[in-house]
């Protein structure tokens, strides 16, 4: 066991590293110890990587910032060579990826060595992890709540310190939904700042962007630094960096001009504790030397909903489409999770037309939403309306449930279509996010920074969203954040391992 190991982030193990005091062997079996001890009970490691990643640790690594550091993959999206690669599916059981994808490429070259998969939602539908395919991912800092998705396994990993960081990736508030949740630093960059290929060009419309989730600021500063070159034929090229971003955390961030709200884009009511985290952290910008308005941009939030609502069905049904494909087989609905099922059949009912207008829609909306951010710098939400869910409380429940998976084993789209768009259980969903989508949509780099604990000790996190291209400024505040109100003590009450 090595004494400073849940004490320190990537960057200081690496630092040990390199001094000589431990090696990258000794670091990758306290990762799998813990993995076994508390990542697979908690449901956030799905898939061991243990072989592969002591056979690395024994090989020369990479002199990257980050060498010899263990990390988790999500299970979507960051593929790894001969490991499993299931998107949270019991239909995908059992595949395994050819070749890494270009962002694993790029971990291993900055030194990182991934021991797991983690758990995801299925295709990354749904903010919480808790599939047939793998059970419930349970939150480290109460067991009876949801960890967030879908990036929730490497949350909930990260957060009781099996690893110092995860991969994630967000196309409606999947990095930043597991770090509110889990106490964690998550940053979702500006579209098109990390590379998806080869095998993807763009996930959900351009809406999808992955990353990871930290511990420190300066990890995930890092950690964009050594992936965030273009990647050659990809179709968004966001303006490329004035300097590094590890260089940004501990620059001062200047007196900047930032809207705050607690009014939800998308509907819903927020709970006392997540509008209690909101105004204290108004008051220490305040206190920090900023100008602090209540303010925000207008969004349709009904009409927004149902256009996203429709962009996800109809990627859904592409999913499974690809699913299909990759395992030669045809298809079943048993083999899915009923919402997933069901919505991708809604998907197939949709017309091109309906399509293209849904997606025009957004679009408009994030044109509307730019002009805002040439008056402020920053606008700052809650992360989310409320803390983290108590597990099987997130998605259909009773009649409406029973309801989908009818016409969903019936193909019944059209009528499905119809119903859902008055559908409580789907507003529910968004009234739990209802700002984080929207800054998929417009493309602009956000951040969850874990600045809350409520009264009952659940981590509450602050969402900062930062103008298009501009992670510099989100890092430069970030970094003045965690030296204000230091998170970094604070664990899960239960012992890491």
């Amino acid at each position: 066991m090595i004494a400073e190991y849940e004490d320190l982030d990537g960057l200081a193990l690496a630092a040990l590293v390199r001094a000589g005091e431990v090696s990258p062997l000794e670091l990758v079996d306290e990762a799998i110890r813990r993995c076994e001890a508390v990542g697979v009970p908690l449901g956030a490691v799905v898939a061991p990587m243990y072989e592969r990643a002591r056979e690395l640790a024994r090989g020369t690594v990479p002199e990257g910032p980050f060498r010899g550091v263990p990390m988790v993959l999500k299970d979507l999206l960051s593929a790894a060579e001969g490991a499993p690669l299931q998107c949270g599916s019991r239909f995908l059981r059992g595949q395994v990826s050819p070749a890494d994808s270009e962002i694993v490429r790029r971990y291993r070259a900055a030194g990182l060595i991934p021991v797991a998969k983690s758990a995801t939602s299925e295709f990354g539908l749904v903010p919480t992890v808790e599939t047939l395919a793998h059970g419930p991912c349970k939150n480290p800092w109460d067991l009876r709540r949801s960890a967030g998705g879908s990036s929730g396994g490497t949350g909930a990993a990260v957060a009781a310190r099996v690893v110092p960081l995860g991969s994630g990736g967000d196309g409606g508030g999947s990095i930043r939904i597991p770090a509110s949740c889990c106490g964690l630093f998550g940053l979702k960059p500006t579209r098109g700042r990390t590379p998806l290929g080869p095998d993807v060009a763009e996930s959900w419309q351009g809406f999808t962007v992955v990353h990871a989730l930290t511990r420190s600021v300066r990890d995930s500063a890092a950690l964009l630094d050594a992936t965030c070159l273009p990647e050659h034929g990809a179709p968004y090229y966001p303006p490329p960096p004035a300097r590094p971003y590890l260089a940004e955390v501990g620059a001062p961030p200047g007196k900047l001009r930032i809207a705050v709200t607690t009014r939800p884009m998308l509907g819903g009511r927020v709970h006392p504790d997540c509008a209690a985290a909101l105004t204290a952290a108004a008051a220490l910008l305040q206190d920090l030397g900023h100008h602090v308005d209540e303010a925000a941009p207008e969004v349709d939030g009904p009409a927004f909903s149902r256009s996203f609502f429709k962009i996800l069905c109809g990627e859904l049904a592409a999913d499974i489409d690809e699913a299909a494909r990759r395992t030669g087989r045809s298809p079943r609905a048993s083999e899915f999770e009923f919402v997933t099922w069901t919505l991708a059949q809604i998907g197939r009912s949709l017309s091109a037309g309906e399509f293209v207008a849904a997606r025009r829609h957004l679009l408009h909306a994030a044109q509307t939403i730019a002009p805002f951010f040439t008056t402020y710098d920053v606008l700052v939400t809650p992360t989310l309306s409320q803390p983290p869910a108590p597990l099987g409380t997130l998605g259909p429940q009773g009649l409406s449930a029973a309801l989908m998976k009818l016409l969903g084993r019936a193909r019944a789209g059209g009528l499905l279509k119809r119903l859902t768009a008055v559908d409580p259980s789907a507003d529910e969903v968004y009234a739990y996010l209802p700002w984080t989508p929207v800054f998929n949509v417009t493309g602009q780099p956000a951040m969850s920074v874990p600045l809350h604990w409520s009264a009952e000790g659940l981590p509450i996190g602050v969402h900062f969203v930062g103008r298009y291209g501009d992670e510099a400024t989100l890092f430069r505040l970030a970094g003045e954040l965690e030296r204000a109100r230091p998170w970094a003590d604070r664990k899960p009450p239960r012992p890491a391992a």
